[in-house]
């Protein structure tokens, strides 16, 4: 079993910038690949990021160029820094645990956690 636990969400005007934090439990957390998605009200939960176990990094479309995915194994923890943030960006952030499959899909992902919401006003 894997706990999952997001933090760093807020209100931040257009251009701004926001550091989410995904701090996972379990002492094997260096073997884990990691997602970032967001859900829009009304909308389906979509990828943003993903990070490797050997650090290899993959953006939506849509980020690419303006979030950057990193990971520190010594204290469990991924990030997402999101900078040049638009309204469109506002979304409740996932961070899950990748399994097998596609990065893309959110059916790959088994553990997730309790979301984060960010908020950009325009």
């Amino acid at each position: 079993q894997v706990q999952l636990v997001e933090s760093g969400g807020g209100l931040v005007q257009a251009g701004g910038s926001l550091r989410l934090s995904c701090a996972a439990s379990g002492r094997t957390f260096s073997n884990y690949a990691m997602g970032w998605f967001r859900q829009a009200p009304g909308k389906e939960r979509e990828f943003v990021s993903f990070i490797g176990r050997s650090g290899g990094t993959y953006y939506a479309d849509s980020v690419k160029g303006r979030f950057t995915i990193s990971r520190d194994n010594a204290k469990n923890t991924v990030y997402l820094q999101m900078n040049t943030l638009k309204p469109e960006d506002t979304a409740v952030y996932y961070c899950a645990v990748h399994y097998g499959g596609s990065l893309y899909n959110r059916l790959s992902y088994n553990y997730w956690g309790q979301g984060t919401q960010v908020s950009v006003s325009s």
